[in-house]
């Protein structure tokens, strides 16, 4: 039986053609029917890939026949029947009415062309039986003299080989039959959108047609396709629906291509997998060595298979459709598919394929066993990961990890796959890490072991850090650089979250020493002292014992930001920030986000203590960029928080640092040092809005987390003035006097008074770090503030309250107006001027002479005269004395100017 193609859905207006794109092969045709009425013969042969509109056009060439009184037989070559002797004959004979002769096909062809104008149609041509083959290509050689016209069809899919054509007599005069082969290309997107509008029945909106042309590739049964699939699902050709179009359109070239596979030969087949297998790196020679067409040769299967319309024409083969290289491959068995993969990746590397070509391939490969695949596919990985491509480097790096390697090798592919998922997949990211910890290895893998420690303790994993680290120590050499760096991890994990780790999960690890020979342990010890609070020359020593030119190159950037953070805590926050931005070039360097994330948080704290709150502000937008709050590990969430709260609130925006510190949740994350920052900056906030019971509760909580993991210094978080405060105004409250007592004794026992003092006592005139005083609406002068700092300097006495250190009444600690340096205070112990006042307060506070001249912007010079005229009028000979001088009852401290 014919089988017959349909025109597109939708009415067809009279004296259209229901053939859109195709006007001038039907003028054609009209021609040659018009001479065929005539008298002169003529042999057609329509040829394009499958689904291009054959069928189509010698339905519409049968009409144009009969409209133009030329009688029509027909007949459908199929693969099943092409091994069936006459199949085509047959039907030929059937539509003549001639009965079953299927030897005498020609002469009973010309037989019928003498009575009446003959059309003879046959549709895939490229199945018909040898028998009926050679009865066509018989009647084709007698066509001159006879009103005969042959029309045929065939499939680029099987072009016809030299037995195969189908010509007129070589003798024949040219011009005694007309000689035509219509190639069928692509539908123009105007013919597209013709189609679309018949099928709705209304115009198509313009950017619906140019997207559906682009999916089709101007097909014609693609395109009949997504018309049907729309219409089974109710879709309009709207902007809307062109997620729709881009499914339906691949779902079709997906069932177009399994046809077209159908009724390839194994040989074109094989050719096909080569090409699927490589992708763009395909070349002929590739194709000769691995898919071997003996038979045709590597160039002629190309040409053939571009007629197809699968792939497209050229020396680099690709498919038109990835969909299509998809299928071809689908057809194979996993073994086959790894082992084509493998076979083609072997080739690509021998003959300098480029790296992007190779690890492509090697991505559906089996296991090669090949330390240049590993090499490759981590180039590769680096490439992606640059060009941010991240996931696609993970899958390299997995694929990579699936080979056999070194054991180092290994930990460097877990650490380089962490970092590649982060973004994606923070959980995984630590999980590999984890994984490169617990690789089996010897000494040789210590510098690996000590990147992947460190970054899993600065994402904030503690917990499952500590005894992972303390299993890597014994496998490092006792007092190498990588034993000394995960010790220093070690026991700065121990010190976020101490007894995180049962004893029996974890060999026992060596205490630091006090003063560690190993620049990365001094890192460790450095933070340590500086959480205790009890030694800031020491802390400062070791701090910079771990960031020095040299340690730099042993010391991992983790601890040299633990470092960086303990010169934040004694106040030393220029040398602290240039630090900091070393590690920060390193980390984006290396793409060490979750270092360069914890670089920028202190940072951004660094900018806070110095009173820089737009600073602070672009150092922990950065932080987000780098490291997203969806990245840090539940135990750091929480300080981030803090840190943007607080940021807030030193701007003066209680609402802001409110809205922030709503988005901190309960994750049982609550006993690190983050959480303990977030409950100091919830109970500031409450403060500053008149809850202090909540704010009392959150800063007693704070402490005692801090307190439980032994960090007594109030340079971290001033909690105990701000819960003093909490307390309440009351001039009698022992228990707020207790609360500044203590921390005033603790702050002159880290020996950084000066910046943390002047922190406290900010808090206690009103939450903020500008000191604004709780009556006063703007900050407090600079005279104001350097008594405060003289104040917190002075030995305490228990019976003084904090109304009593700020003065007490209405009157208490108001700010006055700023005074020239030559006015004198009234009552001043030997009046002394303002200017010398500020001088002596900051040299009892225990500043250097040039650190005071930095500080209130004058000359060296003027503060040593300064100096010297306080030391004459307060009868002393030098700095020693000078705190007792100030703070004696012969000479008080004025506390308000009049």
């Amino acid at each position: 039986m014919r089988r017959t193609t349909t025109a597109p859905p939708g009415n067809v207006p009279d004296g259209m053609s229901p053939l859109p794109g195709r006007r001038d092969e039907e003028d054609l045709l009209n021609s040659l029917l018009s001479a065929l009425r005539r008298g002169r013969p003529a042999l057609v042969g329509v040829h394009g890939p499958p689904g291009i509109g054959r069928s189509a056009l010698l339905d519409r060439a049968a009409a144009l026949a009969e409209r133009a009184g030329v009688r029509t037989v027909a007949a459908q070559a199929c693969r099943e029947e092409t091994d069936l002797p006459h199949g085509v004959a047959e039907q030929l004979h059937a539509a003549l009415g001639t009965g079953r002769q299927p030897a005498d096909l020609c002469r009973a062809l010309l037989a019928a062309a003498r009575e009446q104008p003959l059309l003879v149609v046959v549709d895939d041509v490229q199945w018909a039986d040898t028998p009926s083959l050679r009865a066509l290509q018989a009647l084709a050689r007698r066509l001159a003299g006879t009103s005969l016209m042959l029309l045929t069809a065939r499939s680029d899919a099987l072009p016809p080989g030299p037995d195969d054509r189908i010509e007129p007599c070589p003798l024949t005069d040219g011009h005694a039959v007309a000689r035509h082969t219509l190639d069928l290309g692509p539908l123009a997107q105007d013919a597209v959108g013709e189609i679309l509008a018949r099928a709705w029945g209304t115009a198509v909106d313009p950017g619906f047609r140019e997207a559906a042309a682009q999916a089709v590739e101007g097909n014609p049964a693609v395109l009949r396709s997504v018309v049907r699939r729309f219409g089974r699902h109710g879709w309009r050709p709207w902007v809307d629906h062109l997620p729709h179009l881009t499914d339906s359109a691949a779902e079709a070239v997906r069932e177009r291509t399994l046809r077209t596979l159908a009724m390839l030969p194994e040989e074109l087949l094989d050719v096909l997998r080569v090409v699927a297998a490589a992708g763009e790196d395909c070349s002929t020679g590739m194709i000769a060595s691995l898919a071997e067409p003996r038979t045709t040769g590597a160039a002629r299967a190309l040409t053939l298979l571009s007629g197809t319309g699968l792939l497209t024409p050229g020396p680099r083969p690709a498919f038109r459709e990835p969909k299509a290289a998809e299928a071809v491959l689908a057809r194979l068995s996993t073994e086959r598919r790894e082992e084509l993969h493998a076979r083609a990746a072997d080739w690509a590397h021998r003959w300098a394929v480029p790296d992007s070509g190779v690890a492509r391939m090697l991505l559906g490969a089996r296991v090669l066993g090949a330390a240049w695949a590993v090499d490759v596919l981590r180039r590769e990985a680096a490439r992606c990961r640059l060009a941010g491509k991240r996931a696609a480097a993970a899958r390299l790096l997995q694929r990579a990890l699936r080979e056999p390697m070194p054991p180092p090798l290994r930990v460097r592919l877990l650490t380089e796959l962490s970092a590649a998922v982060l973004l994606s997949e923070p959980e995984a990211a630590d999980r590999h890490l984890r994984q490169a910890l617990l690789v089996p290895a010897d000494a040789g893998a210590g510098p690996f072991w000590v990147r992947a420690a460190e970054l899993l303790v600065a994402r904030g994993d503690v917990v499952a850090a500590q005894p992972l680290i303390a299993q890597c120590i014994g496998r490092t050499e006792p007092g190498s650089a990588d034993r000394a760096a995960l010790r220093a991890l070690y026991w700065l994990a121990e010190q976020s979250q101490p007894e995180a780790a049962h004893e029996l999960d974890r060999p026992p690890v060596d205490e630091l020493p006090e003063l560690p020979e190993q620049p990365a342990e001094a890192a460790a010890a450095a933070w340590r002292t500086a959480l205790l609070g009890r030694d800031v020359t020491r802390a400062r020593q070791l701090a910079r014992a771990a960031l020095g030119p040299e340690a730099r190159q042993v010391v991992p950037p983790t601890l040299q930001v633990a470092a960086c953070h303990a010169l934040v805590l004694s106040g030393d926050f220029a040398e602290a920030r240039a630090a900091l931005d070393r590690v920060l070039v390193y980390a984006e360097h290396t793409d060490s986000r979750a270092v360069a994330g914890l670089a920028l948080l202190v940072a951004g704290l660094t900018e806070l203590r110095r009173e820089r709150p737009e600073a602070a502000t672009v150092a922990l937008a950065r932080a987000q960029e780098v490291m997203p709050p969806h990245c840090w590990h539940p135990l750091m969430t929480p300080g981030l928080v803090a840190l943007m709260a607080l940021r807030c609130l030193e701007r003066g925006d209680r609402a802001a640092a409110e809205r922030s510190l709503a988005l901190a949740r309960p994750t049982g994350a609550e006993g690190g040092l983050a959480w303990a920052y977030l409950l100091y900056t919830r109970g500031r906030v409450r403060l500053a809005g008149g809850q202090r019971e909540e704010a009392l509760a959150d800063l007693l909580e704070c402490g005692r987390l801090l307190l439980a993991r032994r960090v007594t210094n109030p340079a971290l978080l001033p909690w105990r003035s701000a819960a003093a405060l909490a307390h309440g105004p009351a001039p009698d409250c022992p228990v707020a006097a207790g609360l500044l007592a203590e921390e005033r004794r603790l702050a002159l026992a880290w020996g950084a008074p000066g910046v943390v003092t002047e922190s406290l006592l900010g808090t206690l005139t009103g939450g903020r770090l500008h000191h604004t005083h709780p009556d006063a609406g703007a900050p407090a002068s600079w005279q104001y503030r350097q008594a405060l700092v003289a104040l917190g300097t002075a030995p305490f006495s228990g019976h003084r309250t904090i109304d009593s250190l700020l003065g007490s009444g209405a009157t208490a600690a108001r700010p006055a107006p700023a005074k020239p340096p030559a006015a004198r205070v009234p009552g001043s112990p030997h009046g002394l001027t303002d200017a010398e006042l500020r001088v002596a307060a900051l040299a009892a506070d225990g500043m250097a002479n040039r650190a005071i001249a930095a500080e209130l912007q004058v000359t060296l010079r003027t503060v040593e005269l300064h100096l010297t005229k306080a030391y004459r009028k307060l009868g002393i000979r030098g700095r020693p004395q000078l705190a007792t001088a100030l703070d004696s009852p012969e000479h008080p401290l004025p506390m308000e100017h009049s």
